[in-house]
């Protein structure tokens, strides 16, 4: 008796052949694609911003002479404006400044962020009303403010604190309260722009923790405190380093509504290179100042960074 194995002859194979990657052109081509597209404002970027950029920090170690050739001086631009006591004073009403409207504006746009976040389809237009200062030329709000700030009885501020039997007060004209009222119109223009990042954030928290904290008994305060606020860190993070750059940027605020005084009570360190390079006519000192201003810029913005990345 004869025993036959079947033998099955393997049959058709039908794995999917590999498909072969796109030509070497296509895919140049496809990463060409953006970077021809972003080339105009490249272009533009290197021409305005980084081109100049280069040139400050080449005339920081020269002395300037227009028509006359510029004298190489090495570090002395920069000891000369370290050691001036005017430098001292700029960089104390910068920093002053920073931390108020920072702090300001981050507390105010989080309460206003609180108070209109929802679904209701009303809030859309007090938010586009809140907002409005973000958007409106800092040439105008300056000259309103200048208007409310008119230091005389009648002054629109004035009469309201002659309400609560305080004032009148000198505000802009004053070295006791111009630096302050200068960072009140920061906090006032900076505060719906946190509100609306705050906003976005507040999107991201978990609504069943609330919903868990409402259930065993925790207050509104409660809640803020333990469930929102955690939930935001990443968004205090990236506010706090946008603030800290924008209050010591300041610059526009601080030309329009006082140039820097009354006698020097406002004088910050761009109001101060400006008036060194455009009006004494020391630009190589004048360029030695901004550079030392976007190494701070430069330091606090790689920490801020290194820091995201260690929350992580």
């Amino acid at each position: 008796m004869t025993v036959t194995e079947a033998r099955t002859s393997p049959g058709p194979d039908t794995r999917r052949p590999l498909r072969a990657g796109p030509p070497a052109k296509v895919r140049l081509r496809r990463a060409a694609t953006p970077w021809l597209f972003l080339a105009p404002a490249l272009l533009l970027f290197l021409y305005f911003k980084f081109i100049p950029m280069a040139q400050a920090v080449r005339m920081s170690f020269e002395e300037v002479r227009p028509f006359l050739g510029n004298t190489y001086v090495g570090g002395a631009n920069y000891a000369e404006i370290s050691g001036s006591s005017d430098f001292g004073a700029a960089v104390w009403h910068t920093v002053v400044l920073a931390v108020a409207t920072t702090a300001g504006s981050i507390v105010l746009g989080l309460a206003l962020a609180l108070l209109l976040e929802g679904q209701t389809r009303s809030l859309w237009f007090i938010r586009s009303a809140v907002f409005l200062p973000v958007v409106t030329a800092m040439a105008v709000v300056a000259e309103v403010w200048r208007v409310m700030y008119y230091p005389a009885e009648g002054g629109a501020l004035n009469s309201v604190l002659s309400v609560f039997g305080l004032g009148p007060s000198e505000f802009l004209n004053s070295p006791d309260s111009s630096l302050a009222s200068i960072a009140f119109v920061g906090i006032w223009r900076g505060a719906p722009y946190d509100m609306m990042i705050f906003l976005a954030g507040l999107a991201g928290v978990d609504r069943v923790l609330y919903e868990a904290s409402a259930v065993d008994g925790a207050s509104r305060f409660r809640r803020i405190w333990h469930v929102t606020l955690p939930g935001l860190r990443p968004v205090f993070a990236i506010l706090l380093t946008l603030a800290a750059i924008r209050g010591l940027r300041i610059f526009t605020e601080v030309f329009l509504l006082t140039n820097g005084g009354p006698d020097g009570s406002t004088e910050v360190l761009l109001t101060l290179t400006y008036k060194l390079g455009l009006e004494r006519n020391e630009l190589g000192v004048a360029a030695a100042g901004t550079v030392l201003l976007f190494l701070v810029l430069l330091v606090l913005t790689v920490a801020a960074r290194l820091r995201r990345r260690k929350a992580r």
